[in-house]
């Protein structure tokens, strides 16, 4: 007997006591009691085999979904806010105004600086317009000179050819003429003395006369055409080397004007360069332009507003973050073991209880799952090659969307937990 109960005490003589049986229908709901029991036990663990075969589930699974951080991307000032927490938007809703005179200046500096550069090249393009006209025109005139020199050359050279042979016919004529002369004036001597003498008559000696004037006369006609013959062949030996200083003028002209595809190739390149600076400042410009239009910080995309964390009169670095938006788009991650991801497959049905709405079933199926366990991309991953190496059974991600649209009574919210439980045996996927 148990300590603490009184013990029976058998007196001398007696008999001990009868103990009491059961009463045979009782005995029979015992035994139909304790049968039911057994039986419903037998098929609740039936079920639970069963169901436990054809499904997984998890209770390490929440709600994931798309969060983007919104930040400034220029600095400056927060002269607006629009939003709150917890708001809906929509994508292009303006959030945030930043103050745009700093930004004002630079997209007038930017035009400023595109307007100079413009104007540099057009006066490029005049000049490269003025230079080819220049060089064309002075490489005719060169070429126009050269020929026409080399004709007045020749010209001159023939001149002096024709003024020479002129006067080597001029000379011999004076010789000839003066040869005449002397011998006339010493037949006018002889005729002189024979008149002296009365040996001629008065007739002859005036034809001596005659004819020595005649050709003393004619000496002098030939001396003169010699001296004007020669003044002729000076004059042409100057226009000779007139002709050979013009020919070397037009030819230094034309090498001069042979070097304009060089000025050419200079000016083009000034044009180049000029051109390259407008396109140049007009990314500038656009540069300027693009951030003064960040100074609107708009919504990404269409979702809620969390986390705000800017107010107005706050300096924004770019990249600093405002707030959180908060996409419609949600889905599930669940982390089943590794054991069990052997039996998932994309295409599978998954029954989804979420934990704040106890009793509503929410419907989906498997998108994919995760070539690697949690811990591969954790940001301090194992290393089971170093070490004491203790096995540990792994959690690998699967990815569970949502077959509904969301109804809009049930708030599904990114890191909600839930329990998503998989039917093995559906699923298109499935072999």
């Amino acid at each position: 007997m148990p300590d603490g109960q009184d013990q029976p005490v058998s007196l001398p003589g007696s008999q001990p006591p009868t103990p009491k049986r059961m009463a045979p229908h009782k005995k029979v709901i015992y035994v139909a009691l304790v049968a039911v029991v057994i039986l419903g036990g037998t098929v609740l663990g039936i079920w639970y085999w069963r169901y436990a075969a054809s499904h997984e589930w998890t209770d390490d699974a929440f709600i994931d979904g798309h969060i983007t951080q919104v930040s400034s991307r220029v600095p400056g000032r927060v002269v607006k806010v629009l939003f709150d927490d917890n708001q809906q938007v929509k994508a292009g809703d303006k959030l945030v105004e930043i103050d745009l005179r700093d930004f004002d200046v630079r997209v007038a500096q930017a035009r400023a600086a595109l307007e100079s550069a413009t104007h540099q090249q057009k006066t490029a393009e005049v000049n490269v317009t003025l230079v080819r006209t220049v060089t064309a025109a002075l490489m005719e005139q060169a070429k126009a000179g050269v020929e026409q020199s080399r004709a007045g050359l020749a010209m001159a050279k023939a001149g002096l050819q024709v003024a020479r042979s002129t006067a080597e016919r001029a000379k011999a004529t004076a010789a000839a003429a003066e040869a005449d002369a002397v011998r006339t004036a010493a037949d006018l001597k002889r005729f002189k003395e024979l008149s002296a003498e009365n040996r001629i008559s008065p007739q002859q000696m005036d034809g001596a006369t005659a004819l020595a004037q005649a050709a003393a006369a004619q000496h002098e006609a030939a001396k003169k055409a010699y001296d004007a013959a020669m003044a002729g062949v000076t004059a042409s030996e100057a226009q000779v080397t007139q002709a050979e200083g013009k020919l070397a003028e037009y030819t230094a002209r034309l090498a001069e004007a042979n070097a304009a595809p060089d000025r050419i190739a200079v000016a083009e390149s000034q044009l180049r360069t000029a051109t390259s600076e407008v396109a140049r400042f007009h990314k500038v410009v656009e540069q300027a332009e693009l951030e003064r239009s960040y100074t609107e910080v708009l919504a990404p995309e269409t979702g809620r507003m969390a986390r705000k964390t800017v107010e107005v009169g706050d300096f924004l670095q770019p990249g600093q973050g405002m707030a959180s938006l908060v996409q419609p788009d949600v889905w599930v991650v669940a982390n089943f073991k590794e054991t069990a991801v052997g039996r998932l497959n994309p295409g599978q049905h998954v029954e989804i209880r979420v934990d704040a709405y106890p009793g509503k079933v929410f419907k989906g199926r498997v998108e994919s799952i995760q070539p690697g366990s949690g811990s591969v991309f954790s940001l301090l991953p194992p290393e089971n090659a170093t070490g004491n190496y203790v096995k540990i059974v792994q959690r690998v991600p699967v990815k569970i969307i949502f077959d509904e649209p969301q109804d809009p009574r049930y708030l599904l919210a990114p890191g909600m937990s839930v329990v998503p439980v998989v039917e093995i045996a559906s699923g298109a996927n499935q072999e």
